[in-house]
């Protein structure tokens, strides 16, 4: 072997991979320079009673986050319960069924959705909600956050079921097992890790939201457990506190966006870890 050619060969390597870190560390680079702002910010305000307390008047200090915490798990839960079934079962009809005009048409509607600015969401479930009953709710903000959340969960569904080889499925169906039991008990279960990563993903999306709650949950100062009332938000809470010219909510602020953040970057550092260790059925 030609030891010129060879070191030539050894030095464009080196050369490649050195412009590769050096162009992901410049990509990373502005997520680790937010992160840092907002721990600089934030961490001197973060206490217990921010987790344990409600929000106080103007003038007063102290307080905390409480409720928005607790309307925030409230809100994100029911959008779950609205955008899990549709999504799950859209991906699946797409990936198994999904060849032919029809399928064509819902991944169109799929893509336009998940392009649409989230206002749109939050002033149709306006409409659709506030406007009938006649007062904010968590509701219509579970049903917004759950119409940005069925286009994620349905793509992902679909990509991870068709990378399930196609011989699992025949399988089982030569086996004498049902079509639905096979789909659910063999395709599914083997691309459950993959779609369980994007279900939480689509939370930790959803959970950042602020434009859709301003038009559905809208705000509570207090605690609320009923689904049909106005709620509060971290988001919200966050926007309100941010605008305002008090130092006192400016620094809640802070401490609210730092919480936030975290919440969203443990759900992620979570789902990647264990997501391979979660079993279906």
């Amino acid at each position: 072997m030609d030891v010129t050619a060879y070191s030539i060969r050894k030095i464009k390597e080196k050369v490649f991979l050195s412009a590769v870190f050096i162009c992901a560390g410049l990509a990373v680079l502005p997520l680790l320079a937010l992160l840092g702002y907002v721990l600089m910010r934030g961490f001197s305000s973060l206490s217990f009673d921010f987790f344990t307390h409600l929000p106080t008047p103007v003038g007063e200090t102290g307080g905390g986050m409480a409720n928005a915490i607790v309307g925030t798990f409230m809100i994100v839960g029911l959008a779950s319960l609205i955008s899990l079934p549709i999504g799950l079962m859209g991906g699946i009809w797409l990936a198994e069924w999904g060849s032919g005009k029809r399928g064509f048409l819902v991944r169109y509607t799929v893509d336009v959705m998940s392009g649409f600015p989230t206002i749109v969401f939050g002033i149709f479930a306006y409409v659709l909600f506030v406007l009938t009953m006649r007062r904010f709710s968590a509701i219509a903000g579970g049903f917004a956050l759950g119409l940005i959340m069925i286009p994620y969960i349905t793509k992902t569904t679909e990509e991870m079921v068709k990378m399930v080889p196609r011989t699992l499925k025949e399988s089982a169906l030569a086996l004498g097992i049902p079509e639905w039991k096979a789909m659910l008990l063999v395709v599914f279960r083997t691309a459950w890790s993959g779609i369980f990563t994007g279900i939480m993903l689509a939370v930790a999306r959803a959970a950042g939201e602020t434009a859709p709650l301003l038009f559905t949950a809208f705000n509570n100062m207090f605690w609320n457990f009923r689904p049909d009332q106005p709620t509060a938000s971290m988001t919200v809470q966050i926007y309100n506190y941010a605008i305002s010219p008090f130092e006192e909510w400016n620094r809640l602020a802070w401490a609210g966006a730092l919480t936030l953040v975290g919440m969203i970057l443990l759900i992620t550092i979570v789902v990647r870890k264990y997501s391979r260790r979660v079993v279906y059925g």
